[in-house]
């Protein structure tokens, strides 16, 4: 397999993990957690898994400067993505969020054409309208919309959450060809939970961990292994080999896995319309991540 399937099946693997955990994260929050004391759990988890697991790598020296740079993209990656997110999730419809989360791969390209020089070519656009029209009928098919003063704000700061991501995934994409992912990982969890102390210590201390069951302390682990650990380090070596905007296309299978999960519990039916939102985003995805035939192999 090349270097560039791995990298595909990396993402792919990622987007996996996040689709399931829409419906594992349910059993913890806010019943027993809530969401920035979760979120403290999740970073410092990681923070401590990235630095253990550099113990097994050759150790780097990072440049002076590029701590700057690893620092940028702890607040857009870590911090403010996931507080924002959390945040704005807490205060607007699942619906109306994932509706916004789909514009995520529009804003990497446009980043990316600006910051990196990257081509906005006929068929990329094209593939990633087809997966946000797939994605958002998926989303919103036989759902209602009722938008108060919170729910703005709310959707505002999820719109926050998916350029704040777009702007981590350009940071990292040079970064990440320069250092190993677990080096590079390490430090920009540990920024990142440094800026998260402030928001989430508080919550955390309030976890009453006595009155947690077993399946919710599974869920937690899942989370923080999984759901953070496993898919930025996945992330972290796909874009070595792939553009941000390829990697940001992987964001439209999260409905469609998250609906295949529902499906295999039970909790959701097949129809017509389902099949249809999915035939979309697979040729969404399949047009931006398609080589160009003037690309070396």
């Amino acid at each position: 397999m090349s270097a560039r399937n791995i990298a595909f099946l990396l993402a792919f693997l990622a987007s996996l993990i996040y689709g399931v955990s829409f419906t594992v994260a349910k059993d913890v929050m806010p019943l027993y957690i809530k969401p920035f004391g979760f979120i403290f759990i999740r970073v410092l988890g990681a923070t401590a898994l990235f630095w253990i697991a550099g113990l097994f790598i050759k150790k780097e020296k990072i440049v002076i400067n590029d701590f700057l740079r690893i620092f940028l993209a702890s607040i857009f990656g870590i911090a403010l993505n996931m507080l924002a997110f959390f945040k704005g999730l807490s205060m607007t419809s699942p619906i109306s969020a994932s509706v916004i989360m789909v514009t995520s791969p529009i804003i990497v390209l446009s980043f990316a054409t600006i910051f990196l020089n990257e081509k906005a070519t006929k068929k990329k656009l094209s593939g990633i309208f087809i997966g946000m029209a797939g994605a958002a009928l998926l989303i919103i098919y036989g759902q209602t919309f009722h938008i108060g003063d919170s729910e703005v704000l709310g959707n505002f700061l999820i719109l926050i959450n998916a350029t704040s991501y777009a702007l981590y995934l350009i940071l990292i994409k040079n970064l990440s060809k320069k250092y190993h992912p677990l080096t590079f990982a390490k430090w920009l969890y540990l920024f990142g939970f440094i800026l998260i102390i402030p928001f989430g210590l508080r919550e955390f201390n309030e976890v009453n961990w006595s009155t947690i069951p077993q399946s919710a302390l599974l869920s937690i682990a899942f989370i923080t292994v999984f759901t953070t650990f496993l898919t930025y380090l996945f992330n972290l070596l796909a874009i070595r080999k792939l553009k941000p905007t390829t990697l940001s296309i992987f964001i439209y299978l999260q409905p469609v896995i998250a609906s295949s999960y529902a499906l295999i519990v039970g909790s959701d039916s097949l129809n017509l319309i389902k099949i249809l939102a999915t035939v979309l985003i697979f040729i969404g995805v399949f047009l931006v991540t398609r080589k160009p035939k003037e690309e070396p192999s």
